[in-house]
């Protein structure tokens, strides 16, 4: 049994979820072991929690540049946010997808970590949305065309960024932090992945 999750807001805890928040704590507990306290955060709203797990699932699901690359815009927009609690999360996934010190590299500037020169223009196009989207332009888009990709894939990218800034944003407001398995054994690297709140 899981212990609870500490947050600033009250929560509806595992034990006392009922309904569709049953469910869905039910259904994360089968695939993880536990509730994240991603999807706890939430609860305080709870007629809110299912409309935004819908709306992840579909966008990722359903992401037309497929799920790495939806992970690797996550991770850069989580950077530039900045968001500690996604840092470790998607570092560890990247780690998993590509191997540890490929993860760091594209942590420490994606522009020389190997990828190709769409997902670099992909991951630029991310960070900007991130830091300041009004200073986006229509040769930003041009360029973004200029490598392959398509407006769907334009406006894949632009949800995928966006979207992290809304969920970083909120989990930063109301308390929600990385689980001790997503917090990398390397202090260093540790340290390195906490580019909001301290881990």
């Amino acid at each position: 049994m899981q212990g609870e999750v500490q947050m600033y807001l009250r929560t509806i805890e595992p034990a006392n979820a009922t309904g569709e928040v049953a469910d869905l704590y039910n259904a994360e507990i089968a695939s993880m072991g536990r509730v994240m306290a991603a999807t706890q955060c939430w609860s305080t709203r709870p007629d809110m929690i299912m409309p935004t797990e819908h709306l992840l699932h579909q966008m990722r699901d359903d992401f037309s540049l497929g799920l790495l690359n939806f992970r690797l815009i996550t991770f850069v927009a989580a950077k530039f946010v900045p968001s500690s609690y996604c840092s470790h999360v998607y570092f560890k996934l990247i780690s998993n997808a590509l191997g540890r010190e490929r993860a760091l590299a594209i942590h420490r500037d994606y522009r020389t970590a190997g990828l190709t020169e769409q997902q670099v223009a992909m991951l630029a196009y991310a960070e900007q949305i991130t830091k300041d989207a009004s200073r986006i332009s229509q040769t930003d888009i041009d360029h973004l065309r200029s490598v392959g990709l398509s407006d769907l894939n334009i406006a894949d990218i632009a949800l995928a960024a966006s979207y992290r800034n809304f969920m970083s944003r909120y989990f930063d407001a109301v308390g929600a932090s990385a689980e001790p398995d997503f917090l990398d054994s390397d202090l260093e690297v540790r340290a390195e992945m906490a580019v909001g709140k301290p881990a």
